[in-house]
């Protein structure tokens, strides 16, 4: 069997690569690196009761990253082509190195940060403007779930909803790219949506095509919602060899800092499970294949759910 082929870690083979009917799970084969993601940490200022991280104030399920911590998987990704570094957690900017970190980045490829923009990104404004004068360009995606400030705020806390729209706005006008993370609901009409979040942008002196991404609900961490299993039937009738390389996990892997070891990732979207830990290093992960077991699996090969504003090519 091939490293390609190897069960989860601590799975029994027949789980790892068949439903439970006996039909053969569907997979992701990778074919590059050309992202490379960062969890900076569960911990978080806001304590947001949809998170998919399950984020809090203090909380510790993931570690807080340094720089020290990171430097090594940068230059190992770059010596593999990356074309892009993204950040995500919690709340990246509660790391103290996190300026430090994408400076270094920086001078090596462009690089996307995810923000709930409240607080602690005005804090750094100044700093953020200066890497501006880096090889490669800084990107800030700002989370604003609702186009409603009542809906917002009642998961995010009062008053958040206008701080993440100054945030945006003080961080376009500091002359750094933008966009905003939003959530999708069943049923939705994907224009009403976006006019609605078009007519705030220009309310808030925005341009009016900024990147809006939207995510379905994937689930607190641990939790296991009921979902059809994707298997190679499926796979093969409702995708294409084009479509199945856009699959995050085709083109990405994400570093963690799990119980104090720096452990590389199948996808953002996994790390509540240890089958899709695929080793310490970006070398030992490349090439294991991605069984579609995890339930977030599900919202990806119906949605097309991704974090990444790159594609996979």
């Amino acid at each position: 069997m091939s490293a390609g082929d190897a069960p989860g870690a601590s799975l029994p083979r027949d789980e790892w690569l068949f439903t439970p009917l006996g039909d053969a799970r569907g997979y992701i084969q990778p074919h590059t690196l050309s992202e490379l993601w960062f969890h900076t940490g569960t911990a978080c200022n806001l304590a947001c009761p949809f998170c998919l991280e399950g984020s809090r104030p203090g909380d510790r399920r993931l570690g807080r990253v340094s720089f020290e911590d990171l430097q090594p998987f940068i230059d190992e990704a770059v010596q593999l082509g990356v074309r892009q570094f993204s950040f995500t957690g919690g709340e990246p900017f509660l790391i103290k190195d996190l300026v430090r970190i994408l400076s270094y980045a920086l001078e090596r490829a462009p690089c996307l940060v995810l923000t709930n923009g409240v607080d602690a990104v005005p804090k750094r404004l100044a700093k953020l403007a200066e890497l501006r004068a880096r090889p490669h360009a800084l990107a800030l995606r700002v989370s604003i779930d609702y186009p409603e400030r009542a809906r917002h705020d009642a998961g995010r806390g009062a008053g958040n909803f206008l701080k993440a729209w100054a945030a945006l706005a003080l961080l376009h006008g500091a002359g750094l790219r933008v966009s905003i993370a939003r959530q999708m609901e069943p049923g939705e009409s994907r224009t009403e949506v976006e006019d609605a979040y078009r007519r705030l942008m220009c309310a808030h002196q925005l341009p009016q095509d900024l990147n809006i991404v939207a995510f379905p609900d994937f689930g607190a961490p641990g939790t296991h919602p009921s979902v059809p299993p994707v298997t190679e039937d499926c796979m093969r009738r409702y995708h294409t060899e084009a479509t199945r390389r856009e699959f995050m996990c085709a083109y990405s892997k994400m570093v963690v800092k799990q119980n104090g070891r720096m452990r590389v990732y199948a996808c953002t979207l996994v790390d509540d499970d240890p089958a899709y830990d695929q080793g310490g290093t970006l070398g030992e992960s490349l090439g294991r294949r991605v069984m579609l077991r995890h339930h977030r699996c599900f919202s990806c090969f119906k949605y097309g759910a991704s974090c990444s504003e790159t594609r996979g090519h």
